[in-house]
């Protein structure tokens, strides 16, 4: 696999990923079903639009560019809005899940204000019995004295009760508003950071880098090819060839056997002012056969090397020509 598809796959996966936070953002923000189809082909055209504005822009002009620029940062806040707004929304979700998870407790019995008010009865008729005097014994008032104290003690014991089950209402409700909040958002707010404007920061930031790493991986697949290495290899190439071929028709006379070989087993070790004079040789001869031009246009295609390359030999050839 070549290292150019390594960045497209990569890229490929940012943007459908992408693709579908939008997709899920748009769903939830829209009330009817076209409301929500168009709040989606939004979201997803800004999403391409952001991760590949940035490559189809590079070839082209300034102007274009800047223009390109423009649009590039408007696609991008509105793409991290859009998933923002879904992080937000996952993490309201997430935490709904395990407050559901967390037991209810529910109070049973009377309230701690009302068994508050029968205490305070309760008491009362105690002092006033314990306030009362007999000179003789007084069974009644011994009963009666005796069935106001039992009376406030078991008001206390209600009193405990409900003092038991309004903590255990209070530590329920704090693991609920525990759970609703987002473990590591929760955390942030041990630095003074409000749990809603954390939540956002986290859901903007998540936003951030999957849109970097789309834009980024989209310019490293769709960068332009190497024009160099493909102009000058067919040029070098060319003048491989023909150079074995004229020095093989040269040489005949001394070697016609011994000859073509060393030429054909080593011709990239040749510098390059010996392959630039044999292309020299080469030129001169069939200008004077007749068989080509003198002109750039001509030496280019019968070499088959570069503009520059035919440039330099027609300079050379001058004085032969003239």
């Amino acid at each position: 696999m070549p290292m150019r598809a390594y960045p497209a796959l990569l890229a490929v996966a940012a943007t459908v990923t992408a693709a579908c936070l939008s997709i899920m953002a748009g769903w939830q923000r829209g009330g009817f079903l076209a409301e929500r189809a168009l709040w989606v082909a939004v979201g997803v055209v800004l999403v391409v639009a952001a991760h590949l504005l940035p490559a189809l822009c590079r070839p082209h002009g300034w102007s274009v560019r800047v223009i390109g620029a423009v649009l590039w940062v408007s696609c991008m806040a509105a793409t991290c809005y859009g998933h923002a707004v879904f992080f937000l929304m996952a993490q309201k979700h997430a935490g709904e899940l395990r407050a559901a998870a967390v037991l209810v407790v529910t109070a049973q019995g009377r309230g701690l204000a009302e068994i508050a008010r029968d205490r305070a009865d309760a008491v009362t008729r105690l002092a006033r019995t314990n306030a009362r005097r007999c000179v003789e014994p007084c069974p009644s008032l011994t009963a009666e004295r005796t069935a106001a104290a039992a009376r406030v003690g078991a008001l206390n014991i209600e009193q405990a009760e409900a003092r038991r089950a309004e903590a255990a209402q209070d530590r329920a409700t704090a693991a609920r508003a525990s759970a609703l909040a987002d473990p590591v958002t929760g955390a942030l707010t041990e630095f003074g950071v409000a749990a809603p404007r954390a939540e956002l920061v986290t859901g903007l930031a998540f936003a951030a880098v999957l849109e970097a790493v789309a834009c980024f991986c989209w310019l490293l697949a769709l960068r332009p090819t190497d024009l160099t290495e493909i102009a000058v290899t067919p040029a070098t190439k060319g003048s491989h060839a023909e150079s074995v071929t004229a020095v093989t028709s040269a040489s005949n006379a001394v070697a016609p056997v011994a000859e073509p070989v060393a030429v054909e087993a080593a011709p990239v070790l040749r510098l390059p002012v010996v392959e630039q004079a044999d292309d020299v040789t080469r030129v001169i001869t069939a200008v004077a056969a007749g068989q080509l031009r003198a002109t750039v246009t001509e030496i280019r295609k019968f070499l088959g090397c570069s503009q520059a390359r035919a440039a330099a030999v027609r300079k050379q050839i001058e004085p032969s020509t003239i």
